[in-house]
């Protein structure tokens, strides 16, 4: 095999010849002390680049082709390149991706193939170093490079303290000219030629020359620059560009502009503004027709104008004033609450009395002043009669009442407010305050922030058309306070009837009258409400359903309305009077209905799901087959206890989700006379408890309780200890279980008490009576103790109750005793236990 034949034989090299594999280079020089990524794909430069990484010193020869052609040969190469070292490899799904870091120039002395890569045997071409380092004018022309290359680098937009980095980390002139090459923006020919310059002066003085030019063309581009701006400035441009607009749109007779403004100057111009909100309107129109219609402050006047144009100024609902029609809806919409349709029907009446006398005196003072000729005179009082009701009606319509719904979840507040606006020919609007804190969301953002709105009540406003709507302002005991505001104090001047007709939202900036909207509010507690706020409102309660309310409901709301969303009929599925109950009492526990009718649709489902499926045809569910199909009880209440016990009083208590029955249990024992309390009581029941024990200690021989029992220790313990208890009203409940423990003496277990206890056996009236007297009844309860005060509040019981239970009225605690504890009586302010005489027994303190 010959030798192969060296390409440059001129060439002078020092160096001795080393093989290295060739990396050739399309559109890209790289120059020595530099480092620069490529992308490799081709499978001989993938070869070389392996058997570079191979080798100890992992070079490579990467010389740039003349052409940028796919198929590479030693013809199709220069011979000057720059011998490299690969730093990095990276593989992708594209290719790989490598780093090479310029070490030296190679000159190559031959090319060899071996069928999978190209190497060469290449010598290091070294730097020509000037003759003498130290001359003037080569110091001189190095100087100059530097401050050309830090010039160019701060017009390329380089920041200066990076630039002056780079440039001083390289020192000597022939490695600083190839870091100068390497960043100068030239053809690939051009770098060829600098790299071949192997004299460092020469070298210098081509560098020089390119970094000038592209200072010069940079300079132009900042020159031409410059004067463009001068002579179309941003505002010139923006109006020639807007005459443009301009010609355009009459050329093609599409003014648009200018017809959005006249309409809405038409729509302000018929309302029937007040005189300091029609001031602001004009204010705004002038401001609109000055300001340029595309600017974001003609695009802020304009929804503000827009919506003072949307909003009710003067538009009423006409009302439907008909007791009877308004009774009727209101009764075919909702089950029982009657305290609630009486108050809306009150009101009703008053509005109508008020109307009829404001017509009546209008027409008076029409017919006195009247003294045209008749025919004259009749068409004159029809007039000024319309003209005078319509005056007089505005200053002297009733002021709507504000309504506070009270009562627990799931009874029907919310969905009467839209039965209250059906009867009386309203328009409903619903705003849910539940968890507003942004006092904005009352009164609105001012226009002075991007992106400002109205509040929700001139939102709301906007959506009912009239000025006489139906609001419902749902949870307003959700109220939050944040450092943007207390929504809550932002209330106060819209449900003050006296206040409300000027109230002013931010964004609007004029008054609005709010005076006839019939503002009706929901809450689940009257303690989360402010007391300012609350005192504006006339509280209506609403208590929990009783089971037989809640069957009626079922039968005449629930029902229907789930079978109908079910797919069912009424043949497809018949629920007995039993299984009613039975799903009442064992699958949901709540005041209002909402849990049953979710039951009952459950129910719904599992039916149509067989009837669907072809299995029956029609499914009457009775109680008995009613676990089946639902599967066993979530809700296992109270019952009355079966036998009278010795320590165990019955007692009764109120939950937001009803009334119900609890146990009070007492057990002496061994000890040194103190008090252990039980079952998570909170700290008004603990006293209650004390007080309990402290009247037993001090009337012990009155209670025929022995000195001796108090030297034990006494345990009171309320069952259910997961659930909190507190509340004054187990008072004569604990103290009977607590004599009936020390005496040993049984309680009554068919009875259940409540009342409050003082220290000297007075028996306090307590709240929740309804509630608590129903859930006794459900437990299976007849007789109760009620103190004398509350006896009052049983005429909120339904009649069929009233007349199944017993209730007795007590004032102390030895009435109580005498009731409850067997084979006992109270006489003479004594309490005795079976043919004892009050003269031969220590008497109780007596308030009769």
């Amino acid at each position: 095999m010959s030798e192969p034949k060296s390409l440059d034989p001129t060439a002078t090299t020092v160096s001795e010849p080393m093989s290295l594999p060739v990396l050739p280079l399309r559109d890209l020089v790289l120059f020595p002390g530099l480092s620069v990524p490529i992308a490799a794909g081709r499978s001989g430069t993938l070869r070389a680049l392996e058997a570079a990484q191979a080798t100890k010193g992992r070079k490579i020869l990467a010389v740039a082709q003349h052409e940028d052609i796919e198929d590479v040969s030693p013809e199709g190469l220069y011979t000057l390149g720059t011998v490299a070292r690969v730093e990095q490899v990276q593989r992708s799904l594209s290719g790989v991706q490598v780093l090479l870091r310029g070490l030296h120039r190679g000159r190559v002395v031959r090319y060899e193939d071996n069928e999978e890569f190209l190497s060469a045997m290449v010598r290091e071409a070294a730097d020509e170093a000037p003759l003498d380092p130290a001359d003037a004018a080569f110091s001189a022309l190095h100087r100059e490079v530097r401050e050309r290359a830090a010039e160019l680098g701060r017009r390329n937009g380089h920041p200066k303290e990076i630039v002056e980095q780079v440039l001083t980390a390289v020192q000597e002139p022939g490695p600083f000219a190839d870091l100068v090459a390497g960043y100068l923006e030239l053809s690939n020919k051009e770098r060829q030629e600098l790299l071949e310059t192997i004299s460092v002066e020469e070298r210098l003085r081509r560098v020089l020359l390119h970094a000038q030019r592209q200072i010069n063309v940079l300079e132009a581009q900042q020159d031409l620059r410059s004067k463009v701006q001068e002579e179309i400035g941003g505002r010139q441009r923006e109006i020639y560009l807007r005459e443009q607009l301009r010609t355009i749109r009459e050329e093609l007779g599409d003014d648009d502009d200018d017809a959005d403004v006249d309409e809405l100057r038409e729509k302000l111009e018929l309302l029937e503004l007040p005189e300091e909100a029609r001031k602001e309107v004009d204010k705004e129109l002038k401001r609109l027709v000055r300001s340029n219609r595309e600017s974001t402050e003609a695009q802020v006047i304009r929804t503000y104008l827009e919506t003072i144009a949307e909003l009710p100024w003067s538009e009423i609902s006409e009302e439907q004033l008909d007791q009877e029609r308004a009774e009727e809806i209101l009764d075919t919409d909702h089950y029982g609450l009657d305290d609630v349709k009486d108050r809306i029907l009150e009101f009703l009446a008053v509005r109508q009395l008020r109307l009829a006398r404001t017509a009546s005196e209008a027409q008076e003072a029409v017919s006195e002043e009247a003294q045209e000729t008749v025919a004259e005179k009749t068409a004159t009082e029809e007039t000024v009669t319309e003209e005078k009701v319509a005056e007089e009606s505005k200053s002297t319509t009733p002021r709507a009442p504000i309504l506070l719904f009270v009562g627990p979840p799931g009874v029907g507040k919310t969905s009467l407010a839209k039965s209250i606006a059906r009867a009386m020919g309203r328009e409903y609007v619903r705003i849910s305050l539940g968890g507003a804190r942004d006092e904005a969301d009352i009164r609105g953002h001012r226009r002075t922030y991007v992106g400002a709105m109205p509040g929700r009540l001139i939102h709301g406003m906007k959506q009912a058309g009239t000025k006489n709507p139906v609001f419902l302002l749902d949870e307003i005991d959700k109220l939050g306070s944040s450092f943007q505001g207390d929504p809550a104090s932002a209330l106060l001047e819209v449900l003050d009837p006296a206040q409300n007709d000027s109230f002013t939202d931010h964004y609007l900036g004029v008054p609005f009258d709010l005076s006839q909207v019939l503002f009706i509010c929901t809450a689940n507690f009257l303690q989360s409400i402010p007391g300012p706020l609350l005192d504006r409102m006339e509280k209506v309660e609403f208590d929990g359903y009783t089971e037989g309310e809640k069957q009626e409901i079922a039968r005449q709301f629930l029902i229907p309305r789930q079978l109908e969303e079910k797919g069912l009929d009424d043949s497809q599925l018949k629920i007995g009077d039993d299984a009613l109950a039975r799903l009442i009492s064992e699958y949901t526990r709540e005041a209002g209905v909402r849990q049953l009718e979710r039951e009952v649709g459950r129910l719904a489902r599992k039916v149509a799901r067989k009837v669907a499926s072809g299995k029956v045809e029609t499914i009457d569910v009775e109680a008995d087959g009613l676990r089946e199909i639902l599967g066993r009880p979530k809700v296992h209440p109270e019952k009355m206890a079966k036998k009278d016990q010795v320590g165990v009083a019955t007692g009764m208590f109120y939950t937001p989700v009803g009334g119900d029955i609890m146990f009070v249990e007492a057990r002496a024992m061994k000890g040194k006379g103190e008090m252990v309390l039980t079952g998570q009581l909170g700290d008004v029941m603990k006293e209650s408890a004390r007080a309990a024990w402290s009247y037993a200690r001090s009337h012990a021989q009155a209670l025929h309780v022995p000195e001796d029992s108090f030297e034990r220790d006494i345990h009171v313990h309320c069952p259910a200890g997961a659930i909190p208890k507190d509340g004054p009203s187990a008072g004569i409940t604990m103290a009977t279980a607590l004599v009936s423990a020390l005496s040993g003496r049984p309680v009554r277990h068919d009875l259940a008490m409540t009342g409050e206890l003082t220290l000297s056996g007075r028996v306090l009236p307590i709240g929740g009576v309804k509630e608590k007297v129903l859930g006794g009844v459900r437990a299976g309860i007849k007789s109760f103790l009620l103190p004398h005060e509350n006896m009052a509040d049983l005429e909120d019981l339904p009649d069929e109750i009233r007349e199944s239970i017993q209730v007795t009225p007590v004032h102390e605690l030895g009435e109580v005793l005498a009731l409850a504890l067997r084979d006992a009586s109270f006489r003479e302010g004594r309490l005795l236990f079976g043919d004892q005489r009050p003269e031969d027994v220590v008497p109780l303190t007596s308030f009769n």
